[in-house]
């Protein structure tokens, strides 16, 4: 057995881009499939192994490309199907692989199949979609089959004039769900969203809300949660269905012909043993998951919006970051390391301190932290520079995302008049919008940061963070920058594979309310690495960890002794006195 080689999707660090934001060919005002080629040289140099791609293909953008209208074609300001060929064949010959999102538990409402389905109710394609007749209460209104609430707000069910029923939406209106009960609709996605691709030489898929495909058919009502809003978060009805572990097998078997790897979105699965039983290597399902324990930090439920900034405590962190690592814990099974993607704000903003005092120490900080942990890492286009939230005096009008939109206009309707909850809720979307990771790259101090021409208006507001020294530009040549500590981490990720990729993780100090530390260990035992991480603006004491001596221990990066001491080769690092941590330092002690 030790002498089977691991999986190519191991060891790998995934590098994801957003194409609308990521970088403008043409100057449209538009990031594009070209625009991405151009930076492949850029993106090699980083380190990483993998591109992935968020949704090129056709669609009305209603949800940024979630809502997919045809997925054998790409979204016109996108390019064409030719240059994601190109891409895709560009992105191989540097010897890197390039996986796309896969958007299957739903299509646009102007997919071919779903203006088939609702065309009446005998079409061939009716039962492809989940339609379902309106119920009625005692004095005849109208309701809804039940009282789920959509991710986005509302119902999750839209009536249909023309046919006189329910359809069903866990997002958007515009969003319709595919009907995972009919056979023939499931071999029509396979055929349509994942061979087609496949067959074009995709290395595999970020497979959208994994979990949700198989629902209850009766449609049971959630708990009522809320008594003040008509609608109740049903996702632990509607995720981890009864036939989600069939559905998933007829997948794995079509990515195995083509050694491509899936990672699947798996959200409200709170126990263990599902997700195990989702990413064990011998259920052949899926190679890993995102789950949201680290993410979902700080965060309220049913809007994540709904909270002041920064309501949680470092322990509430640990215990995110436990709970994903604990699934290598005497298994066969294989995780992801992440904090920053396409729906999330970013993690300087959330986790470390953005002020211009700190902001660059404290990204170095994550960096370590997160490319520590064991399971394939993820990293999102601009957080290798530290890129930030948008400015807090940004009006609400900057904000394009509809799940932002959509929060801001309930709010505004439930408290009318209230400036103090308007005001609440900017605060929440300040701090955690997904619109935050979707402003453009910034690729240097110039207008529009490089993303397009000057003289063009880009699609989204560039942060002006960029004129503040947070870009590729000048962080390429400045050695102490994030981007090039980025580069320095990638590199003692894989030069300590076998601890920091592979490794066992044990949380130590775990009631230190300001330091979070951490041991890995090899799988044959023979090697150890300490990570610690202040995460204050304080000077803190190095935690004392049994058995680990950390003045004679090597210490293989610093984000401090590294700012200072801007040559520090990656193997090399003596031996560290001192028992403070600065604020926001970080240290991989490495122990033989």
């Amino acid at each position: 057995m030790a002498n089977v080689p691991r999986p190519w999707w191991k060891d790998a660090t995934v590098y994801q881009i957003y194409p609308a934001s990521f970088n403008d060919s043409n100057n449209d005002g538009i990031g594009d499939i070209p625009g991405i080629v151009q930076k492949l040289d850029y993106i090699q140099s980083l380190g990483v192994e993998v591109i992935w791609v968020c949704p090129m293909y056709d669609s009305p953008q209603v949800d940024m490309g979630y809502d997919i209208s045809n997925y054998e074609a790409v979204y016109p300001p996108y390019g064409t199907v030719g240059y994601m060929e190109i891409l895709i064949k560009e992105t191989h010959r540097r010897n890197m692989k390039i996986i796309l999102d896969l958007v299957i538990n739903h299509t646009s409402d102007q997919h071919a199949w779903f203006q088939e389905s609702r065309s009446s109710k005998d079409n061939p394609k009716r039962d492809w979609y989940i339609w379902r007749p309106a119920v009625y209460d005692s004095n005849g209104n109208r309701k809804p089959p039940n009282n789920w609430r959509s991710l986005f707000g509302g119902s999750v069910w839209q009536w249909d004039e023309h046919t006189q029923e329910y359809y069903l939406h866990l997002f958007c209106t515009e969003q319709p769900d595919v009907n995972w009960e009919n056979q023939e609709t499931r071999q029509a996605i396979y055929k349509s969203a994942m061979i087609s691709w496949l067959d074009r030489g995709v290395d595999g898929f970020r497979i959208d809300t994994v979990n949700m495909y198989s629902k209850p058919m009766d449609f049971p009502d959630a708990p009522v949660q809320d008594p003040n809003v008509p609608w109740q978060d049903g996702s632990l009805l509607f995720c981890n269905g009864p036939n989600m572990d069939k559905y998933l097998d007829e997948m794995n078997a079509i990515l195995v012909r083509y050694n491509a790897m899936s990672v699947g979105e798996c959200p409200a699965t709170p126990d263990r043993a599902r997700v195990l039983a989702y990413v064990s290597e011998a259920a052949k399902k899926l190679n890993m998951v995102f789950q949201f324990d680290s993410v979902d930090v700080g965060q309220s439920r049913p809007s994540k919006y709904d909270t002041a900034p920064f309501n949680y405590t470092l322990a509430d962190v640990k215990g995110a970051i436990c709970r994903t690592q604990s699934l290598l814990d005497g298994t066969d099974a294989w995780t992801t390391s992440f904090i920053e993607n396409h729906d999330q704000a970013r993690s300087i903003s959330r986790f470390g301190n953005d002020s211009p005092l700190w902001r660059t120490r404290s990204g170095k900080m994550l960096a370590i932290l997160f490319a520590s942990l064991s399971g394939t890492l993820f990293v999102y286009q601009g957080q290798e520079i530290g890129m930030i939230n948008m400015p807090k005096d940004w009006p609400i009008e900057e904000y394009k995302d509809v799940d932002s939109i959509n929060f801001y206009s309930e709010m505004v309707q439930r408290h009318p008049g209230d400036e103090a909850a308007h005001a609440k809720a900017r605060a929440g979307l300040q701090h955690l919008s997904r619109d935050h990771a979707r402003t453009p790259m910034q690729w240097s101090p110039q207008f529009n940061a490089g993303f397009t021409d000057k003289d063009v208006e880009p699609w989204m507001r560039v942060n002006t963070s960029a004129q503040e020294g947070i870009n590729v530009e000048e962080e390429h040549e400045d050695p102490s920058s994030v981007l090039n500590f980025w580069r320095r981490m990638l590199k003692v990720r894989k030069a300590h594979a076998e601890v920091l990729v592979h490794g066992n993780f044990q949380l130590v100090d775990e009631d230190n309310e300001k330091v979070f530390s951490f041991v890995k260990t090899s799988l044959d035992g023979k090697t150890k690495a300490l990570v610690v991480c202040n995460f204050s603006d304080v000077e803190n004491r190095l935690p004392g960890v049994d058995g680990i001596d950390t003045v004679s221990a090597k210490v293989v990066l610093d984000n401090v002794f590294d700012q200072q001491q801007n040559d520090t080769p990656v193997e090399t690092g003596a031996g560290y006195a001192s028992q403070y941590l600065q604020p926001w330092e970080a240290r991989i002690y490495m122990l033989a």
